[in-house]
């Protein structure tokens, strides 16, 4: 068992938990069902936030015979916001065409630059132009609004920068989730996990969802409930909120500038 990877380990955990008798699961190959050969691609630039992008890479990875791209400018590794570094695995050029999803985690000045490049708007453009989903977690809504992929959907986004989505012609949702059509955005940061099991239950079945879930044990008992202005207390909230006033000034701009 040495040459065989964690990700490996980790689908085939999942899987085995689905390959009982009687189950039905649309995910398992057989001589007349081939694995399936998603195409997804994860945005990453500069100043991302990580988490934005791990816990839905976890998901999609899961998935066996799904392709997990994460597509850059270049192949030079890329730095987050909070000094992770990530390789991407192939640039905008050699990114397949037709992709199954498109996904454009966020972050905070890092995902104001990545909108007002030019080359990253209109990769994403022509990318989600074709795309079966076009998704994002946190701000990465952003970038799919600069990119004019949001004009008339109903979205979410981090609490402190949803009414930014209004600027790029979205209608701000509240929702962990949201669902409008083809396109699937998530909430901020920790929404990635749910938005990551809601893809993967759209793109097998909620079984396989379920399986990628007990496999990671994603059982939430979080230690405080402060995880959104409704339920922190109001003192944290008097703390915080103010720490994204700055962010959001410069987020309206952008989208004044870009969302025509």
């Amino acid at each position: 068992m040495t040459d065989i990877t964690r990700r490996t380990l980790s689908t085939l955990t999942a899987l085995a938990a689905l390959a009982g008798p009687g189950t039905g699961a649309k995910a398992m190959s057989t001589p007349a069902s081939p694995p399936r050969r998603e195409e997804i691609a994860l945005l990453v630039y500069p100043g991302m936030t990580a988490l934005d992008l791990i816990g839905p890479h976890h998901m999609f990875a899961a998935m066996m015979g799904a392709h997990v791209h994460l597509v850059a400018k270049s192949l030079s590794p890329v730095t987050s916001d909070l000094g992770v570094t990530i390789t991407p695995t192939t640039t905008f050029a050699d990114c397949p065409r037709d992709l199954t999803v498109l996904f454009a985690p966020g972050g905070t000045l890092g995902t104001l630059a990545a909108l007002a490049d030019d080359e990253t708007r209109a990769f994403m453009a022509d990318r989600g132009s074709r795309a079966t989903y076009v998704t994002s977690v946190c701000t990465g809504a952003l970038i799919l609004g600069a990119a004019g992929l949001l004009k008339g959907y109903r979205a979410t986004t981090h609490w402190a920068a949803k009414e930014v989505l209004a600027d790029f012609g979205a209608i701000a949702t509240e929702g962990r989730v949201v669902r409008d059509r083809n396109r699937i955005t998530g909430g901020g940061v920790t929404a990635g996990l749910d938005f990551g099991l809601t893809m993967v239950a759209e793109l097998r079945d909620a079984t396989y969802a379920q399986g990628v879930q007990l496999q990671a044990e994603y059982d939430p008992h979080p230690p405080f409930q402060a995880g959104s202005p409704a339920t922190a207390p109001a003192e944290v909230v008097a703390i915080v909120a103010p720490m994204a006033k700055a962010f959001l000034g410069m987020a309206h701009a952008a989208a004044r500038k870009y969302g025509g």
